[in-house]
């Protein structure tokens, strides 16, 4: 079993920038697919990017493309999203999750297996 946990969250300005962490435990996720998601109250959970096991393949939402970059440190556990120019519209909370299973990384949330339990991102305008 994986325990994954975010942390970077908090609150920002408008055209600010802000990194998350999701630090793995309990057994190594360097053969692991990652993605992170986003979810704000009454919405469903959005994909924001993705990330092969390798780092080799990254995936993002129109919606982050060229401010949001995914990475990931298989020697320190650790995933990234590192977030620039931030807008109101980012908002929400920030999940990181992890797929087990292999093929290529999912983009739907339900095809992974692992999730943390998310970290509040608020971007003031």
């Amino acid at each position: 079993q994986v325990q994954l946990v975010e942390s970077g969250g908090g609150l920002v300005q408008a055209g600010g920038s802000l990194r998350l962490s999701c630090a793995a435990s309990r057994r190594t996720i360097s053969s692991y697919h990652m993605g992170w998601f986003r979810q704000v109250p009454g919405k469903e959970r959005e994909l924001v990017a993705t990330i092969s096991w390798s780092g080799g393949s990254t995936y993002y939402a129109d919606s982050v493309k060229g401010r949001f970059t995914i990475s990931r440190d298989n020697a320190k556990n650790t995933v990234y999203l590192q977030m620039n120019s931030l807008k109101p519209e980012d908002t929400g909370v920030y999940s990181c999750a992890a797929d087990a299973w292999g093929g290529p990384p999912p983009r739907i949330a339900h095809e992974y297996d692992y999730w943390g339990q998310g970290t509040q991102v608020t971007v003031s305008s």
